[in-house]
């Protein structure tokens, strides 16, 4: 029985990079302006909402839920974070949970994300708030998923102790489960 389930977790490990391949392929190669360093720490940063034009770059979200866009856009942090991305099962005793709320508007832009939950871990809180910013523009949701012209998500991101993460929509099981 533990190795079908060993099989079945190498075998969805494999799929899910797959997936993440196919879907950078049809993703913008345009570069993504640095992260703002000096305003890391802080539990909250509101960005300015975007009156330009769509980004003809900008992918369109298929979703047709809150979780189905969830999922999207975990898949969308972790391919333009690809090197800080832990492709296996995560440590039975992780560094780190970060709980992030974020929202994006009806573009794709980020309008603001926060530190919900954290162990107090500089470094990983850093990361994850950079993950976001480097994201950006995420797929544009589809209308229906908007309250008020906006979005708003909640995610989880588990680092392990070499500081890369997954993120709790898409993750694996961790070791031990």
């Amino acid at each position: 029985m533990r190795v079908q389930q060993s099989i079945r977790l190498v075998l969805a490990s494999i799929l899910c990079v797959i997936y993440c391949l196919g879907l950078v392929s049809c993703t913008s190669t345009a570069p993504v302006p640095p992260a703002a360093k000096s305003n890391e720490a802080q539990p909250q940063k509101k960005m300015p909402s975007s009156t330009a034009p769509l980004n003809a770059h900008t992918p369109v979200s298929q979703a047709k839920n809150l979780n189905a866009y969830a999922r999207e856009v975990a898949v969308h942090i972790s391919q333009k974070n690809s090197d800080k991305i832990y492709v296996s099962n995560p440590q039975a005793l992780l560094r780190s949970v970060v709980v992030l709320k974020f929202s994006i508007d009806a573009r794709g832009n980020l309008i603001s994300r926060e530190l919900v939950r954290s162990n107090k871990d500089k470094v990983t809180e850093t990361t994850a708030m950079q993950s976001i910013l480097l994201a950006q523009p995420f797929p544009i949701p589809s209308t229906s998923l908007l309250k008020q012209g906006k979005l708003e998500l909640l995610e989880t991101w588990l680092f392990n102790n070499d500081g890369r993460f997954q993120l709790r929509t898409i993750s694996l099981p961790q070791l031990g489960e």
